[in-house]
């Protein structure tokens, strides 16, 4: 898509598979199973859904999936699909690996910062050599220190090799990366999450990572029960969609695993969503 002077392609890592429970959190199964209908585990299938942004000076990737380094096991617990691949992705679209100029991680969970790193023998290196990678330092740290709580979201191969490498570069808050494109940070999914922010030709869109994971989620109940501070998850929702209503912001969504875009408005209190991709 042209969106002013940037063009934006939402690209596909895949899918995979999580608790329902877990998705929706307090919502009950009964308001949810028809959205997104669970299988014989009560996991309800989402998309993998980079995004690669092109500025004209900067190709930029914001996450990278779950990659490929997984063990069987962790495969079949979440019922990883890779018939589609970033690497094919991107291929698609005539770029190679090192053609990535940014990989911004909206956070370090394992399907947001898989595909940062490959196996390469018996370790592990990035998988975009001439990139630079974004993280806010405070996910940093508790990706780097995770408690019982946090552990199994985080696989230290993700993201430890692109320190090693010298190609992590870690903020704090809010801050212009390239032209038109800014991170913003939004605790409620983790303390320190970042979202995308790309505005050009007097447009805004917004990559919401976990915030907004998919269009379900756009019900201001409808938080995930991963989320660790889904009070400020609820704020930061709200201010979103009376923003993008208001001012028509593109919404673009991570992990819907059918709408990778679109629009939204409020009507009598309640929100409408319009898709375009």
């Amino acid at each position: 898509m042209d969106f002013g002077d940037i063009k934006i392609f939402p690209v596909s890592d895949g899918s995979f598979k999580v608790d329902g429970g877990g998705l929706f959190g307090v919502v009950p199964r009964p308001l949810w199973e028809g959205l997104n209908p669970p299988d014989e585990k009560n996991r309800v299938l989402l998309g993998l859904n980079p995004l690669l942004i092109q500025t004209g000076k900067k190709n930029i990737l914001v996450d990278t999936g779950i990659g490929d380094k997984a063990t069987d096991k962790f495969n079949s617990i979440y019922a990883v699909d890779k018939k589609h691949t970033l690497s094919e992705s991107l291929s698609g679209l005539g770029l190679t690996p090192r053609e990535i100029d940014i990989v911004i991680n909206t956070h370090l969970h394992f399907d947001h910062a898989g595909g940062n790193t490959i196996k390469d023998g018996g370790s592990f290196k990035p998988a975009f050599p001439r990139a630079r990678y974004i993280v806010q330092r405070g996910e940093w740290e508790a990706a780097t220190e995770p408690n019982e709580r946090t552990r199994a979201s985080y696989r230290a191969e993700d993201f430890v090799p692109l320190k090693d490498a010298g190609q992590v570069d870690l903020i704090e808050g809010d801050g212009e990366i390239a032209e038109g494109v800014s991170v913003v940070r939004a605790p409620g999914h983790n303390r320190d999450t970042q979202l995308v922010s790309i505005r050009s030709g007097g447009r805004t869109a917004v990559f919401l990572g976990d915030l907004i994971p998919t269009t379900a989620h756009l019900r201001l109940p409808f938080i995930a029960a991963f989320d660790l501070y889904p009070l400020e998850t609820l704020k930061a929702k709200k201010e979103i969609i009376e923003e993008a209503a208001l001012n028509r912001w593109l919404l673009i969504f991570e992990h819907d695993p059918e709408a990778k875009m679109g629009y939204v408005r409020l009507k009598e209190g309640k929100v409408e969503f319009e898709r375009v991709m």
